[in-house]
């Protein structure tokens, strides 16, 4: 059985397609075809079922997958036993914008120094993306601001729980008033982050529950723009504490003393059950637990 194939094989049944293998491997469609009918006829068994220019995975194919991985991290974890050289490789992080920009920010020119031949690749996304792309093995680990996630699909490395509060301007009429509910700074203009991503999603959720809906004038993924705005302005925003801890201690921002909405979300590490882990991809996420999920 050619490793190869094998390969070939794990790509076709994450992408759901030969076109996008092909595409990703750098293959012909027809060497695709040609390297599966191979592996069929080896494996004496059908490996996807092909109807109306759509392929899924037979019963066969679905036990055959955790057997391919399986096979091919033995074979990769054996070329980095034989090999001598310094850690490399290249790397696709996906995160929403906020963490991204504090990771790049805080720690990739430190990360950079300690390993100067692993390549990353930062791509922000929602959730949904996100784990759409760990199911194809587009990218390798993702960073997610959201409710707690668990799926058997996929290995959780670190996960932190962040608090989130109502915040405004150090001048804003509601700094210094006490016992505030939500009903009390609904009609006020709001600056959020984009409808149905991460933790704006959440938010959006724990409002619905009380039959209330908040209509921001502006929306934008960068907190650090909403965080400008509304200093500048009078205008409020829901956000982690991580994004605004700074400009709450040096006084531009204040959390409003809302009691009636608390809402935590979780930050966490995660990963496909079935990504083979390199030495490039276990020294970043050692990192990251290290820098990025202490309490």
């Amino acid at each position: 059985m050619e490793l190869r194939n094998l390969i070939t094989f794990i790509h076709v049944a994450e992408l759901g397609s030969f076109t996008k293998a092909a595409e990703q491997l750098g293959y012909s469609q027809s060497t695709i075809s040609f390297q599966i009918k191979q592996l069929e006829e080896e494996l004496g068994c059908l490996l996807f079922e092909r109807i109306n220019h759509t392929i899924t995975l037979t019963e066969q194919g679905r036990e055959l997958v955790e057997y391919a991985h399986q096979v091919r991290a033995l074979t990769e974890d054996f070329k980095e036993t034989i090999t001598k050289e310094d850690l490399r490789g290249h790397l696709h992080i996906v995160t929403p914008d906020s963490i991204c920009e504090e990771m790049i920010c805080a720690h990739y020119a430190d990360f950079h120094k300690k390993y100067p031949s692993v390549f990353i690749r930062f791509s922000t996304g929602d959730t949904g993306n996100m784990l759409n792309m760990l199911d194809h093995n587009e990218a390798d680990v993702i960073i997610t601001l959201d409710h707690h996630l668990y799926n058997k699909d996929y290995v959780v490395a670190a996960e932190q729980q962040l608090p989130m509060h109502f915040v405004a301007s150090a001048k804003s009429k509601f700094a210094t008033r006490k016992g505030l509910s939500v009903k009390d700074i609904i009609g006020e203009p709001f600056v959020l982050t984009e409808y149905g991503q991460g933790y704006r999603r959440v938010f959006d959720r724990e409002l619905a529950k009380r039959s209330l809906e908040i209509t921001p004038i502006l929306e934008i993924g960068r907190t650090d723009i909403i965080t400008s705005v509304i200093m500048e302005n009078d205008m409020l925003s829901f956000l982690p504490d991580f994004v605004t801890e700074d400009l709450i201690s040096s006084g531009k921002l204040c959390h409003l003393d809302v009691t009636d909405m608390n809402i935590d979300i979780w930050k966490q590490l995660i990963y496909h059950k079935n990504k083979w882990l390199s030495r490039s991809m276990k020294a970043f996420i050692e990192y990251i637990k290290a820098h990025e999920f202490t309490n």
